[in-house]
């Protein structure tokens, strides 16, 4: 089995231009010629895995404002609802301003959307802030999947807001069972991860770290980071439509790794947090 554990999809009435203008800001911010690998609407993304054998897409939408929790979580729910057809399955959100944020993870556990994407660039908020905290705890206690934006963003490059030592000052207050670091724990800043974060009781995933057209993993540090921190705790993510999933999938496939490691990396630690029947 394999499973996508973070992908991005938009309405198809918005899917064009927003992509468009990302694809402008990255390279006015940074030089980089990177290009949208999928259409980045749900029915690209179903075609995109179709095509590369890939059994389950997780859709991880991201709240920008508060007000934008609620559609969010029950445009998941109506997309989950057509999960068995489509094999797109969507997170849930929330934002850190929301003030009824127990309310907000409380819908998100009953409508059955197993977790929430956080993303403290697009937020604007420290991932140690006091606001994220709660929402941790909250959502850890609710046994929620708790993935988060690590590192640098492509696209907003003046500020970190969720860097290593943050990520370390959240542990020492909480300890979720199911907190996934985007991006092998932090995009382009793989050598502090491996100082700092490996061997924590936390979950990288590897969307949009093998991509050659900008800074990106060697192998070799890949490789030592999934020796260190455990082949159980690595979860196979592309962040489409930015990365293409067939190429992802063999680039895990090229590793220096047994079958059953690329097996449980591809989608086995991931069936076993998701713990979906169908």
């Amino acid at each position: 089995m394999i499973i996508d554990m973070h992908t991005h999809t938009f309405p198809d009435r918005i899917a064009a231009p927003v992509l468009a203008n990302m694809e402008r800001e990255v390279s006015e911010k940074h030089g980089y010629n990177l290009k949208i690998k999928v259409a980045g609407t749900r029915d690209a993304l179903e075609k995109s895995a179709r095509k590369n054998h890939v059994d389950l897409s997780v859709v991880v939408p991201i709240a920008t404002k508060p007000t934008q929790s609620a559609s969010i979580n029950r445009f998941a729910y109506e997309t989950n609802e057509r999960t068995k057809s489509t094999g797109v399955f969507s997170f849930g959100s929330v934002h850190p301003d929301n003030s009824d944020y127990k309310e907000v993870l409380k819908d998100v556990k009953a409508m059955g959307l197993k977790g929430i994407k956080l993303h403290p660039d697009y937020q604007k908020v420290e991932f140690d802030d006091e606001r994220y905290l709660r929402i941790i705890d909250y959502a850890a206690n609710l046994g929620l999947i708790i993935i988060t934006h690590a590192g640098e963003d492509i696209g907003l490059p003046e500020k970190i807001h969720c860097a290593p030592d943050m990520i370390l000052r959240v542990l020492k207050h909480i300890q979720p069972e199911k907190l996934i670091l985007a991006h092998m724990g932090g995009w382009n800043m793989w050598d502090e991860v491996e100082e700092k974060l490996v061997g924590k009781n936390v979950y990288m995933d590897t969307a949009f770290v093998f991509e050659k057209d900008v800074p990106h993993i060697q192998k070799e540090q890949f490789l030592r980071i999934v020796k260190r921190h455990g082949v159980d705790k690595i979860v196979f993510a592309t962040d489409s439509p930015w990365s293409d999933q067939g190429e992802s999938i063999r680039e895990i496939l090229d590793m220096e790794l047994t079958k059953e490691q690329q097996d449980r990396i591809l989608g086995g630690n991931a069936k076993k947090l998701l713990d979906l029947h169908f």
